[in-house]
């Protein structure tokens, strides 16, 4: 096993150098695994990636894909079953947002060997079989402290150990990178190990403001035009109800006592700010994360102004897709692929910083 006492921070170009170029020196090919919808790779395609392979097995969000970008290569199906070893050598970055439910270990301290069987493991091999100059892990905030910390440990000893040296994984905010909301991810980079020593790594420039719920829906510096009207849930009459008393950026603290007893039922008592439950955004803040479902009572997401849940296209400019990008199956599949997806100019951000970092490599 190798050592992991290296210094993180060697790797990381704290000069700030704006002169170095965004343009791509060459075209860097990309492979993507657990692609969704495309926020991910439409980010990287803005900065000037040319997606060689994407791979997702939900058939609507390949649908998506496909209709939005007929000239990607999609290949629907199970990770497990994509053999990438005809790439090896012809790519310069992998990518994936790995899903780390699964994880289980009889200890830390075996590396790869700890992972198989979880996603990880397929993109832990997918790595060793195309041997591409950049990987790009992104996953969910809870992942620092899923099993203790010891999910993370594993991920990183295992990328250390197919030959990758790694910038300190860090979590960021989207609301910093031009997007309105507040969605925490942490991503993590490597660099093959042959290459590592010419590296300079510098994490995105947060944007001078955030962007708020206004900006979002409303035409002005994201977007050139209002919202365009679709399809969205509704809420049944009795919640509505109970939601048209809720003020703007308000949530169930903001009822009657003797209505918000009624609609929390036994929470109403438990402990916690329970803040997601009967919300109501507000237009000069970032909206909250986006979740599968606009309409869940754990975490509501309602207009601002209207007591309604919020559309799809309102969904969509939230995680900054543009209007343009069309999204297939129901309606709830389309909330669902929204809600998972990494938002478009966070994506862009960190594909400019790929840029500069593989223009040294």
């Amino acid at each position: 096993m190798k050592n992991l006492e290296f210094n993180f921070d060697d790797l990381i170009d704290h000069s700030a150098d704006n002169s170095i170029p965004l343009k791509n020196k060459q075209a860097y090919k990309s492979i993507e695994l657990f692609a969704g919808a495309g926020g991910l790779a439409l980010g990287l395609e803005l900065a000037g990636f040319d997606a060689v392979l994407l791979n997702e097995w939900d058939k609507h969000a390949c649908a998506t894909l496909r209709a939005n970008r007929p000239s990607w290569n999609v290949l629907e199906g199970d990770v497990s079953k994509v053999d990438f070893t005809p790439y090896r050598g012809q790519v310069d970055f992998l990518s994936g947002g790995f899903p780390c439910q699964a994880f289980s270990y009889a200890g830390l301290g075996k590396g790869f060997d700890d992972i198989r069987g979880t996603m990880f493991f397929q993109f832990a091999r997918a790595i060793d079989e195309v041997r591409p100059k950049v990987i790009l892990g992104e996953n969910v905030r809870g992942l620092v402290n899923h099993d203790k910390g010891r999910t993370l440990a594993t991920i990183k000893e295992t990328l250390t150990e197919l030959g990758y040296r790694l910038i300190e994984p860090k979590i960021l905010n989207a609301m910093n990178y031009r997007v309105p909301q507040k969605r925490e991810r942490i991503f993590i980079v490597g660099i093959r190990d042959d290459l590592a020593d010419k590296a300079k790594w510098q994490w995105p420039t947060p944007y001078h403001r955030p962007m708020l719920m206004n900006d979002a829906l409303k035409a002005g510096e994201l977007f050139a035009s209002d919202v365009p009207d679709s399809q969205g849930q509704i809420y049944p009459e009795h919640k509505k109800a109970v939601l048209d008393l809720v003020p703007q950026g308000g949530c169930w603290r903001d009822l009657p006592d003797d209505v918000a007893r009624v609609y929390m039922k036994g929470s109403y008592f438990l402990g916690g700010g329970k803040t997601g439950m009967a919300r109501r955004l507000a237009w000069d803040e970032p909206c909250l994360t986006l979740t599968c479902s606009p309409a869940q009572n754990q975490t509501e997401r309602c207009h601002p102004d209207e007591t309604r849940p919020l559309t799809v296209r309102e969904y969509a400019r939230i995680q900054t897709f543009p209007d343009d990008w069309q999204f297939c199956g129901s309606m709830s599949q389309q909330y669902k692929q929204i809600g998972n997806a990494v938002p478009v100019n966070l994506a862009k951000a960190m594909g400019d910083e790929l840029v500069k970092l593989l223009n040294h490599l």
